[in-house]
Formats: C-alpha cells, structure tokens, sequence
C-alpha cells in the first residue's frame, strides 16, 4: 500500500484524499467539488491509476475574478499497490466525492509453468 500512500501525498495541497484498506481491497476517495460523472475520468493502466476531474465555474454576470485560488482541473496519476486489481475497480461520483473501489488480488493464486526439454525443440 505504501506506493499508493506516498503518491497521495505528491497532490496538489488543495485537493483532499482518503485511502481506506480491508483484508478485500481498497477505497480511494478524493473531494473534487464541482465535478460530475460527465467532466472526470479514471484509467487504470500499466500499474497506475490515472484520474482527470473537471469542474465548471459560472462567474456572475458583471463580476470578475480578483482572486483564484480554487483549481478547475485535477490530473493526478497514481501508483496502485502490487496486489491491487486494477481489472475490478469501480468508481462513482456523488456531489463532487469521487469514490474509485479497488479490489486485491487473491494471493493464494498459482499456476503451473509448463518446462520444454530443449532437445525436443532440435529433434524436429
């Protein structure tokens, strides 16, 4: 888990993130205010799991921004842990709290690794 951790830490300060862990999976849960299911995107790939959230701001007619301090984007990529499954992850937005499930793998998993004789290979 500590891979996820450390790459939590490396987001912008404004952006708040919660990492939850079971004996079945873990929970990610980030603030993005503003964003809906139409304006973010997650991608799990090649270990890392990659989330864009968009928010849209509406200036009132004849006001403009003296100060903005409140980002629109986030585009954060982070390291899922090794025995996370990335195939399994579901995500869900509820009033701008994105929620990205990520379940483990069953560790217990093997696989026999069928060995050729090398002198079969050159008999043919």
């Amino acid at each position: 888990m500590s891979a996820l951790r450390d790459a939590l830490r490396d987001l912008p300060d404004a952006v708040f993130a919660d990492l939850l862990e079971s004996d079945e999976g873990y929970v990610l849960v980030i603030d993005l205010p503003g964003a809906t299911a139409e304006t973010t995107e997650v991608l799990v790939e090649d270990g890392r799991i990659e989330i864009e959230g968009r928010r849209e701001k509406a200036v009132p007619e004849g006001f403009e921004y003296v100060r903005e301090d409140r980002p629109l984007f986030l585009d954060a990529e982070l390291t899922l842990p090794t025995d996370a499954d990335g195939a399994g992850a579901d995500a869900e937005i509820d009033r701008g709290v994105l929620e990205i499930s990520l379940p483990k793998r069953d560790s217990d998993v093997s696989r026999t690794i069928p060995v050729d004789d090398a002198d079969d290979e050159g008999d043919a």
